[in-house]
């Protein structure tokens, strides 16, 4: 079963707003086996919109659109909806009843006939309730396909996603069973990586089709199996997984689906009871920011202290001025000082070090730009390793926090 996503704004065309919307809809369509076949987004025009919907006719069994439903003159999609489907817009009492009574509850201004006229929608339409707001759901049936036309705002278009177009999709079509699953990985490049599983990848069931995503150091690779048996396509998919573990389980660092890499660590040092610091030079606090988003790290995250200049490296950290004179504020060795220094001045079980030079300039030290080192300190001990990360500023922090939060992940692992 195929659907095709049409969102409707030219806030979204002139990079006014982000398009999350299609995001958040084709997730929830893809865990009930729908697989979503285009997306579009397109002008809050007449014939544009008539336009998108005669062409997604003719591939998808569903089109689901969102926008161009609001109070005020340009929202014209429920008068084009009534021209594509020759229909007529008639008056919804419930659906007044619902939009007076939030005026009534939640609204200090004075309803208006604007208002009033949302209440009224394609004759040929099933009202789907908009618990939060005035822009009712339609779901409509042509000879061709069903069209759902949902409110833009997202709060709005999650509830009745989840609430009324998901069970009403559950009830009305025959679907196969899709089932993702993402193994991460990390330190080695896409093209090594084929190279390493591509007898694995050529000997694949038909039924199981294999992405990669790389991004800033790190290469999801994503297994997609579909078929009309569940439990089938799942163990089929975990059979594979567990061949690939075999062949790249040194740099796989966990699975998509049970979260990121900070998710993850964050995860394993709750659960064993450790706690965590961070001293970052020019990833500039980056990797603590990362780690305080997780709701609950306050239980293993410590401090962080982001010693951006030399002087704070040497005064705050206690980092020797031998060391920064002997090889460079960029080095192995004075990684590993601000690791073990910080780890004791928060009295942690773990520490992470950064220092490097992300450009573009090479501030105090001659390291070339995008050299990069990382430093876990640990209950034992410290480890250090050396990375060259390009040239691009962003990417080289981006990069380098993965590569922290891997290592470290690979350090607990070990006690």
């Amino acid at each position: 079963m195929f659907a095709e996503i049409i969102t409707i704004g030219d806030e979204i065309l002139i990079g006014q707003i982000i398009d999350t919307n299609s995001a958040f809809i084709a997730t929830e369509l893809n865990k009930i086996g729908v697989s979503v076949y285009q997306i579009t987004s397109i002008q809050d025009d007449r014939q544009h919109i008539l336009n998108a919907l005669s062409d997604a006719e003719e591939r998808a069994d569903l089109i689901i659109i969102t926008g161009g439903l609001g109070p005020t003159k340009d929202d014209i999609t429920k008068h084009t909806l009534c021209e594509f489907t020759d229909d007529i817009l008639v008056e919804n009492k419930e659906v007044l009843n619902h939009i007076e009574e939030l005026f009534r509850s939640y609204i200090s201004t004075p309803i208006s006939n604007v208002n009033r006229q949302q209440a009224f929608v394609p004759s040929k339409a099933i009202v789907l309730h908009n618990a939060y707001g005035t822009a009712p759901g339609m779901w409509i049936e042509t000879n061709k396909a069903t069209i759902v036309s949902l409110p833009g705002v997202p709060f709005e278009m999650k509830s009745l996603i989840t609430k009324e177009v998901i069970p009403l999709i559950i009830s009305t079509f025959d679907r196969p069973h899709i089932y993702h699953k993402t193994i991460m990985t990390y330190g080695v490049g896409e093209s090594s990586i084929a190279n390493i599983i591509e007898e694995w990848e050529d000997n694949l069931p038909s039924f199981i089709k294999l992405a990669y995503l790389p991004n800033l150091g790190k290469v999801r690779l994503r297994l997609t199996a579909k078929g009309p048996d569940k439990i089938i396509i799942e163990n089929a998919v975990h059979e594979e997984v567990k061949k690939l573990y075999v062949l790249i389980g040194d740099i796989i660092s966990g699975e998509e689906e049970t979260g990121t890499i900070e998710a993850v660590v964050s995860k394993l040092l709750a659960e064993k009871n450790y706690t965590l610091a961070t001293a970052e030079s020019f990833t500039g606090g980056r990797i603590a920011e990362q780690l305080t988003a997780i709701p609950g790290a306050s239980v293993f995250f410590l401090g962080s202290v982001v010693s951006y200049s030399t002087k704070v490296k040497i005064d705050v950290l206690k980092v020797p001025d031998r060391l920064v004179a002997e090889h460079s504020v960029v080095s192995a060795e004075v990684a590993e000082a601000m690791a073990l220094h910080v780890k004791a001045l928060m009295k942690s079980d773990f520490a992470i070090a950064t220092t490097g030079n992300a450009g573009p300039t090479k501030g105090d030290s001659d390291a070339p730009i995008g050299t990069v080192y990382i430093a876990i300190a640990t209950p034992l001990g410290v480890i250090s390793e050396k990375n060259m990360m390009g040239n691009h500023r962003t990417r080289i922090v981006q990069k380098a926090v993965h590569r922290a939060l891997q290592m470290l992940q690979k350090e607990i692992l070990k006690f």
